[in-house]
């Protein structure tokens, strides 16, 4: 069975490719970050790290051969919700590959005005919960509402 959607449904849908949901904004990457981090702190949850992916990629990319710069700033925010983690893990413990829970904000320089923000979709089943977190901390982030 062929489903057609309207089509403001789908323009107001995030963009999913290879199990990845991103959101676009004019927002600065600063303004994102900031963004995130309040929205993460917003669920009384804490940033366990955050991995600043862009400046390792450009300070190795000579060593590595390579001339191709990825991104102008791209950062990936780690965090865990203790009670959400133990519900999807005591539903299947091998959720646990899924811990911690990771968004990141990146500006490619193909397009140095749009920033995105996103994270990893996850599997049917309890961890469409912990995508559901996600996605409102994206969107909050981006000043999104539900």
């Amino acid at each position: 069975m062929i489903r057609i959607l309207p089509a403001l449904l789908l323009v107001a849908a995030p963009a999913v490719a290879q199990d990845t949901i991103t959101y676009d904004t004019d927002q600065s990457f600063d303004d994102v970050v900031f963004g995130l981090e309040s929205a993460i702190l917003d669920q009384g949850l804490v940033i366990d790290s955050v991995s600043h992916t862009g400046e390792m990629l450009e300070r190795t990319r000579e060593a590595t051969g390579s001339d191709v710069v990825l991104f102008e700033a791209a950062d990936v925010y780690s965090f865990c919700s203790a009670s959400l983690s133990r519900k999807v893990m005591e539903a299947d413990p091998m959720n646990i590959a899924f811990c911690p829970y990771d968004i990141f904000v990146m500006v490619r320089p193909d397009t140095p005005d749009t920033t995105t923000i996103g994270f990893r979709g996850f599997p049917d089943g309890p961890m469409k919960e912990v995508e559901a977190l996600l996605d409102g901390i994206a969107r909050a982030a981006i000043g999104l509402s539900d």
